[in-house]
């Protein structure tokens, strides 16, 4: 058996019925966007977010996913400006300015959902805008691949090239990934890539798609509270994700907002 072969055989194929129960977790993870979304102003700390984060979700129906996963401290990954992802929620006020990276996720019925979004905080910069609409269309063009037929890579490569398009640089260290019962399942789900390579993508898959964009150089490092990701060169990051299910008519977001 080949090692693509393998790999192919780790991913689960989800069935009708896990996928209902995905697009209920979905449900609460879009609707929670929605309100954080709605909440992000100057002034407001990121732990003030994080606790949104959490009655939000209960309210909603859900569980939340982040809080104790290998012993991540906040209900919800909160990054700001230079900060790539796994930001931890703190004391931190937000400024007019600045961009805030809102990853989340919910657990509905045994089932996980996970997406973010990058929000300006206020008026911001015209650079800081173009990186958050060029990372959104990236992510959308790496899920108009997500088709049966279609290769792993062709979602990869789509993303890297909408994003290297536009100037910017695509995070490599740092990947999407397979959702289900588990919060990361097979496959991992690179942001950069040549097209039609990987396992082949079929119906039944759920994938969380989530580029990683940088204005700067690509380079990541991880600060001293091992969680949070930040430029090496301390230039802007965002990132925008959703869980997509691959049907037989095509990709589903299961996390529309």
């Amino acid at each position: 058996m080949t090692r693509e072969a393998i790999r192919l055989n780790m991913i689960e194929l989800k069935t009708a019925d896990q996928i209902t129960k995905m697009r209920k977790a979905g449900k609460v993870v879009g609707g929670l966007l929605e309100v954080l979304k709605a909440a992000v102003k100057p002034g407001l700390t990121t732990a003030e977010l994080d606790e949104l984060a959490r009655q939000t979700i209960v309210r909603l129906g859900g569980k939340v996913a982040f809080k104790g996963y290998r012993g991540f401290p906040g209900n919800i990954c909160i990054s700001v400006n230079e900060q790539v992802v796994h930001g931890i929620p703190s004391q931190r006020v937000l400024n007019e300015g600045d961009i805030v990276g809102l990853d989340v996720g919910a657990i509905v019925e045994e089932y996980y959902a996970d997406a973010a979004v990058t929000v300006a905080v206020g008026a911001v910069s015209k650079e800081a805008k173009q990186l958050l609409r060029v990372t959104e269309s990236s992510l959308h063009e790496g899920i108009a691949k997500a088709r049966p037929g279609n290769r792993l890579s062709d979602i990869s490569h789509a993303v890297q090239t909408c994003a290297e398009k536009a100037g910017y640089t695509v995070v490599r260290e740092f990947v999407g990934h397979g959702i289900g019962k588990q919060l990361h399942e097979p496959p991992e789900v690179p942001n950069y890539g040549a097209p039609g390579f990987g396992p082949e993508l079929k119906a039944g898959m759920v994938l969380a798609i989530e580029p990683m964009v940088n204005l700067g150089k690509p380079a990541v490092r991880v600060l001293e509270d091992g969680w949070t990701v930040v430029t090496k060169d301390g230039n802007l990051s965002a990132h925008f994700e959703h869980t997509v299910a691959i049907t037989e008519h095509g990709p589903e977001i299961l996390t529309k907002q």
